[in-house]
């Protein structure tokens, strides 16, 4: 049941959801903005790389052939909540008294961990800014050649004055260049830029910088806005399907992503722009001042003082797919205990497919019931609208349980099948057993493989077939190599 042509998006652009249809037919173009490997990303951070997930793996259940972009800040200098041009990864080299490059490897193992624990599909590539220098230098003298930008002091800016007489500055997030006028405050003598808008797409290096590279203007680093579009340009084209990240890198990144574009090449990158809104923690923004602040790894660990117990991955992501990626989420334990409570009950259902009794014909409509699995994702990825129909197809296959339903064995089948795609292939919710938490799966995983190995040498194959025979279903793959057995769960 392919219903791809239906598909609607939200457009941040247009501000309304509209059909979606990819440039290329059968093929989608997809840039998302990764982490900036300075410190551990927040929960914050985590809520919107799963929620692209899940749009990841929509379009793959679609049939799409996706080409899934999300870049890596490993260098370049961040603009803070003042507008300042700030070293962020340098800083944090310099706190921790090691390289820029150590703290990039340090948080990039650290990334790359949450990914598998949450369950999250690698993108098809994650280019880095450091190895795109080169790039990014030619993207930044294009935008000079054609007027949009400035040297000073070995220091290049974006002009955002001569760039809005001939296209829309604040195109995406609304905002006026009147009104960035008034914001305007009289620039001190130590500054550089021209107006309070410009922004920097190549600074020139500081004494303390820890990463330098050259450059036509002179050694320095890139701005914090130009790798994106280096990078998602290079590998997605001047124009792709659709460009997404945090609703907080509206403005001014991505506003100044389709200026740089735009400015070098003439086009906005991106059809359709897709934002993911924050999480607050009972009731409030997460913020260390405020005591609510917790990382991804401790909520799993129940290391995190702000709630009394632990919860797993599968947990975690299911209530997350209870509110629309558009909306605002609010950690509390309450609703916490009770999406656990709920995926409980949907494991239980998922599991009573392959035991509730079949008739000869359906009491109900089993092809409208999918159909609506469909329908509420291709409303904008409307995960929560996915969730209560998923549970519409529990309550029935409770009903059927007691005997008060009746399903024939096709449509038990094809239910079944539907059921596990959009619980396990799409919402990303691993089968009941499993957890991409290798740390606690260790030494369970030794102790059966140690069972197992203990069949195979007293040649009881049955056993040993029966233990590999059983991890498969769970999803873990057990692989007999010249080294030894090896293990991973899918």
């Amino acid at each position: 049941m392919n219903t791809a042509g239906e598909l609607q998006i939200y457009n941040s652009l247009s501000g309304q959801k509209e059909r979606f249809t990819p440039i290329h037919a059968n093929r989608v173009g997809l840039y998302v903005c990764g982490p900036t490997l300075y410190s551990e990303p927040h929960m914050g951070n985590m809520r919107t790389f799963i929620n692209f997930d899940m749009v990841y793996r929509y379009l793959l259940k679609l049939g799409y052939e996706v080409k899934y972009v999300r870049n890596i800040t490993d260098a370049g200098h961040i603009t803070n909540s003042a507008g300042e041009a700030v070293d962020s990864i340098g800083k944090a080299a310099r706190l921790e008294q090691v390289q820029s490059l150590e703290i990039v490897y340090k948080y990039n193992v650290k990334f790359q961990e949450l990914q598998r624990i949450y369950n999250m599909l690698p993108p098809s590539i994650e280019p880095t800014a450091t190895g795109h220098i080169q790039e990014q230098i030619e993207i930044i003298e294009q935008i000079l050649k054609n007027g949009f930008a400035y040297v000073v002091n070995g220091s290049v800016y974006f002009d955002v004055k001569a760039y809005s007489q001939q296209y829309n500055y604040g195109i995406l997030s609304g905002r006026k260049i009147d009104e960035l006028e008034e914001e305007t405050r009289e620039l001190n003598a130590q500054e550089e830029k021209r107006f309070f808008a410009d922004f920097a797409l190549w600074k020139k290096a500081n004494a303390d910088d820890m990463q330098i590279w050259r450059s036509p203007w002179g050694d320095g680093n890139p701005g914090w806005h130009i790798e994106c579009t280096a990078m998602s340009t290079k590998y997605l084209g001047q124009t792709f399907d659709i460009h997404g990240g945090g609703m907080d890198l509206k403005f001014p990144h991505h506003e100044d992503e389709i200026a740089q574009s735009c400015g070098a090449m003439g086009c906005n990158p991106a059809n359709v722009w897709m934002h993911a809104n924050m999480l607050n923690v009972n009731g409030q923004k997460m913020s260390k001042s405020l005591g609510n602040f917790f990382l991804p790894k401790e909520i799993v660990e129940g290391s995190t003082s702000v709630f009394t117990k632990s919860y797993t991955p599968n947990v975690l992501r299911f209530f997350m797919m209870q509110a629309h990626y558009r909306s605002t989420l609010d950690f509390t334990q309450t609703a916490l205990d009770a999406a656990e409570k709920g995926f409980t009950r949907l494991s239980d259902a998922l599991q009573l497919l392959d035991k509730v009794p079949t008739a000869g014909q359906s009491s109900f409509y089993v092809n409208d019931l999918i159909a609506s699995f469909y329908s509420a994702m291709n409303d904008d990825f409307n995960a929560p609208i996915l969730v209560a129909n998923l549970f519409e197809a529990v309550k029935r296959l409770n009903l059927i349980n007691d005997g008060k339903d009746n399903i024939t064995a096709d449509d038990l089948a094809l239910l079944k099948t539907e059921m596990h795609s959009f619980t396990y292939d799409v919402l990303g919710i691993l089968p009941t057993g499993v957890q991409n938490n290798d740390s606690k799966l260790a030494p369970v995983m030794d102790l059966v493989l140690e069972l197992r190995q203990l069949s195979r040498e007293n040649k009881d194959w049955t056993t040993s077939d029966k233990i590999r025979d059983q991890l498969t279903a769970a999803g873990i793959v057990v692989k007999d190599g010249k080294d030894g057995v090896t293990w991973s769960a899918q």
